[in-house]
């Protein structure tokens, strides 16, 4: 197989509500900021795959209005994904595998301000026995983290330590939407309070891959994707375990995660439990930097947060301070679905 890296990684400033601008002025700045990185241009692209949701802005084909920001000449290959960018990447990468491109951009936003985030999120459930109850994804993670509770696994006081961590991490995030300490607050469905929910945002990210010599020519230190799959749990719920991610781990297996320990993990929990669920999933010991960005706990933008964590733990590889790195993205209730990529510097 062809050696794919990620070469360059931007995104926006997360923030609660953008309504001042349109997803493609909020796209812009982020692709001219990551194909300036690598001194790319359009015309010099193999490849543009992006990740988004119609149901978010409320129209269908609402991507084909994001690709002005790409723009419109000269012409390009383009694809799209109704899911988040992290699964445009994954397609991204299979095309740069089979020769058809050198280089490729990957782009995906979310703008949930203009309705009720949780209301929209319901239309991901099974339509004949979950969906006519409208039971909300906070709804369904306090019951994953209730099965936790109910375990011995985790506890009120584990749930409140991972919301700390990931806001102080976030101090040093200039892109975070929450930073420094937040107080838990009161529940929203219990047993999860305020504190234990990613917060509700706008936000766009981009990165760009690059096959082989390519990668080496338009980056110092590329972050090669040594293995990457993505797995899907049961669509019912009552079928599933809520406190195992089987998914997960089958992801990392074949993605190679534990053929050697890993120094940094990016995982996209949007609720404190849902950590608990990934590390026990992914066997990750206490010594490997869980989230050193803040993760989804400091921003979630929508279907732009799984992209996100492949891009921090890109990021960190490029800048010397991760050596092999795990990124993980999710989509659906409760960890539905996942994808696992490895990353590696030379």
């Amino acid at each position: 197989m062809r050696d794919v890296a990620i070469v360059a990684f931007g995104q926006s400033d997360h923030v609660p509500d953008s309504t001042e601008v349109s997803e493609v002025e909020m796209l812009m700045p982020v692709l001219k900021d990551v194909l300036g990185a690598v001194s790319l241009k359009t015309g010099d692209l193999g490849f543009v795959c992006s990740g988004s949701c119609d149901y978010l802005a409320g129209r269908a084909f609402s991507f084909t209005m994001a690709l002005d920001g790409v723009g419109a000449w000269p012409p390009v290959a383009e694809s799209h994904v109704e899911m988040d960018g992290a699964w445009a990447l994954y397609e991204a990468w299979v095309k740069l595998l089979t020769g058809e491109a050198d280089t490729a951009l990957v782009y995906s936003y979310g703008k949930s301000s203009p309705g009720d985030l949780r209301e929209v999120l319901t239309r991901q459930l099974d339509p004949y026995y979950l969906a006519p109850l409208w039971p909300d994804p906070v709804a369904l993670a306090a019951l994953q983290a209730q099965a936790l509770f109910d375990t011995g696994a985790a506890d009120e006081h584990a749930l409140a330590g991972v919301a700390a961590r990931s806001r102080t991490d976030a101090a040093t995030n200039p892109h975070a939407q929450l930073r420094g300490d937040v107080p838990m607050g009161d529940h929203v469905v219990a047993p999860l309070r305020r504190g234990d929910c990613a917060p509700i945002g706008d936000g766009a990210a981009a990165v760009v891959l690059a096959a082989g010599d390519t990668a080496r020519e338009l980056c110092d230190r590329p972050a090669w994707i040594r293995g990457i799959d993505h797995r899907i749990e049961a669509h019912a719920l009552g079928v599933r375990d809520l406190t195992d991610s089987p998914s997960t781990r089958l992801a990392a297996e074949r993605a190679g995660a534990f053929d050697r320990p890993v120094d940094t993990a990016e995982l996209h929990a949007p609720f404190t439990s849902q950590e608990i669920v990934l590390r026990r999933a992914l066997r990750l010991t206490d010594d490997v930097a869980v989230n050193p960005s803040g993760g989804a706990l400091a921003a979630n933008p929508m279907m732009a947060a799984g992209l996100i964590r492949l891009g921090e733990a890109a990021a960190r590889i490029q800048r010397g301070e991760s050596r092999r790195a795990l990124a993980h993205a999710t989509s659906g209730p409760c960890l539905q679905q996942n994808l696992v990529a490895v990353l590696e510097g030379e």
